[in-house]
């Protein structure tokens, strides 16, 4: 079944430049671009794991969105004459609508919707950097010549053997101070991304502190708002409470089955002496 067309738009669309000398890393860069009305993954891969780093190698375009990928080549020895069989492939899908899915399994889980497209590596090296191959080329090449007027002329071959020996081992030497160049400049590298490994993992675990400190900061602050409610409450149920107080100089109180009969005597007490002061009274009224 044949693969439906790339709906993305890739610049450059069929090769990657790498310019070198490439003594050190060198870089090139890709731009991914979604025109359409809906959300497109994407993934990048290379023949070459291990001779390049993609960032990013995957992630998600909405529409009209655009995104450049930085492609690192690492160090390495250049050979003109070697054939570079390198090459990139972008692959993308439509997202899938009403469906959460992780990224790894879309592609597993919809093949039939990949879409891929194709681009090879250029590498484009000055001409300094060869002259070690070319003199060595040149040397070889003038060798043979050299062996023609052998039987003539003896100390001339003896004088070419030697020349073209030095050369050969000047050319030698070059290439060996290059690839030491290289190596040396391979392990700096190498050294540096160790050390950005090592200050990105104790950056996220100064991250992960922080984020627990803040969290049992939000914990007690709430356990704090809890509290100041329910001491509110206390208080304020403390305060409005009624009050006993007594008089030190009062009586004792009296029983409550003894009080009827204290309000009764108290009752006779006053109608007596008030028939005692109707008496007197009347008595002053009849004698005037």
């Amino acid at each position: 079944m044949a693969k439906p067309a790339q709906l993305l738009i890739i610049e450059p669309a069929t090769e990657l430049k790498f310019q070198g000398p490439f003594r050190t890393a060198v870089a090139s860069y890709m731009r991914l671009t979604n025109p359409t009305d809906h959300d497109i993954y994407f993934k990048i891969k290379t023949t070459a794991p291990k001779k390049y780093c993609v960032r990013p190698n995957c992630g998600m375009l909405e529409p009209r969105e655009s995104q450049e990928i930085a492609i690192v080549l690492q160090p390495f020895i250049f050979d003109s004459n070697e054939k570079n069989k390198h090459k990139f492939m972008v692959q993308s899908m439509v997202k899938p609508e009403d469906e959460e899915i992780q990224l790894e399994e879309l592609w597993k889980k919809y093949p039939e919707n990949l879409m891929d497209s194709k681009l090879r590596c250029v590498f484009d090296c000055p001409v300094e950097t060869n002259q070690a191959t070319q003199a060595a080329a040149t040397t070889t090449a003038t060798a043979p010549n050299s062996a023609a007027p052998a039987v003539a002329h003896p100390t001339n071959e003896a004088a070419a053997t030697s020349a073209a020996l030095s050369n050969t081992l000047a050319a030698t030497n070059i290439g060996i101070t290059n690839d030491e160049q290289l190596m040396g400049d391979e392990m700096a590298l190498l050294k540096e991304m160790k050390r950005l490994k090592e200050e990105e993992s104790a950056l996220r675990q100064e991250n992960l502190q922080l984020k627990e400190q803040v969290l049992q900061l939000r914990t007690q602050a709430d356990a704090r708002a809890k509290e100041q409610p329910s001491a509110a409450a206390r208080a304020a149920s403390g305060t409005t409470g009624s009050v006993y107080y007594q008089n030190p100089y009062s009586p004792p109180p009296l029983p409550v089955n003894q009080q009827p009969i204290v309000y009764g005597i108290l009752a006779l007490v006053m109608c007596f002496v008030g028939i005692l002061l109707g008496k007197l009274i009347y008595s002053e009224a009849a004698n005037k």
